[in-house]
């Protein structure tokens, strides 16, 4: 099986992922994935049912993971016989867009997931002074973001990232003070010191 990243939006796709969605027998993905590999796939296309049972997939199936599959997509489910195709990533779009060092930021999930261990990782790495970038929950968004680096005396820019490669892309910054607010359910927040 290989798993591809369709990058996070369109016209994300690498080229070594267009080639392996266009040779590919049957592709297996979310309707946003499917929507953004449609003009290159050329075999059937279905709707991933249960994430849990993708092994069970035929060993040529090409499965779709939007963003890039080893950053809270399905690279997690990859078996040691499986081939993975990263996808630009929503981190690589945001530090593209503001400016912002790779090389020291600290990517955080909390996306689908009990936020207590991003809470926890966040505050690790705000004080080892790094950069963040963060998939957030719903329960732990920009507000809570701001309001643990009040707490922790940290002034920093926040910035929210949405809907990358749409036209609606949108980045607000803000402050601790006074952060962003989100509009779409895709976005992603950026914090720099």
């Amino acid at each position: 099986m290989i798993i591809a990243g369709v990058g996070v939006g369109p016209n994300m796709l690498t080229l070594e992922a267009i080639e392996a969605i266009r040779n590919a027998s049957v592709v297996y993905g979310s309707k946003r994935s499917l929507e953004l590999a449609e003009p290159y796939i050329e075999g059937e296309a279905h709707l991933i049912k249960d994430y849990k049972a993708l092994h069970e997939l035929p060993e040529d199936a090409v499965v779709l993971s939007t963003g890039d599959p080893m950053f809270s997509g399905l690279g997690k489910f990859a078996r040691e016989s499986d081939r993975i195709i990263p996808g630009i990533s929503s981190i690589q779009v945001a530090c593209s867009r503001l400016g912002v060092s790779l090389s020291n930021i600290t990517a955080i999930t909390a996306h689908g997931r009990d936020p207590s261990p991003a809470k926890k990782a966040f505050v690790q790495e705000i004080e080892l002074g790094k950069d963040i970038f963060m998939l957030p929950a719903d329960t732990f968004g920009v507000a809570e973001i701001a309001e643990v680096l009040k707490e922790m005396g940290v002034d920093a820019r926040i910035y929210v990232c949405e809907n990358f490669g749409y036209p609606e892309e949108r980045i607000a910054g803000g402050t601790v003070d006074e952060p962003p607010e989100a509009m779409s359910v895709l976005h992603c927040v950026v914090v720099v010191r």
